[in-house]
């Protein structure tokens, strides 16, 4: 017999801390959901409501374009 998979559900990490707004010069929190070639993460991959992925979008943009945040992380 196979064996069924159970799948955690993701929860968004900034609704269950109550936070209101994403800085952007708090570079520490940003790189977590940063891959290794630069890229923002998904939602998917995250499991951030979209609220809160859109307000992460924009912090990582703001710290890439002040240098906070390399374009690449090598």
């Amino acid at each position: 017999m196979q064996q069924v998979k159970r799948f955690r559900r993701k929860y968004c990490k900034f609704c269950a801390d109550k936070v209101e707004l994403i800085d952007y010069k708090d570079a520490s929190i940003l790189r977590g959901f940063i891959t290794d070639k630069g890229k923002i993460m998904s939602r998917r991959m995250t499991g951030n409501c979209s609220k809160h992925q859109r307000m992460l979008t924009r912090a990582i943009k703001r710290a890439r374009s002040i240098a906070l945040l390399s374009p690449t992380e090598r």
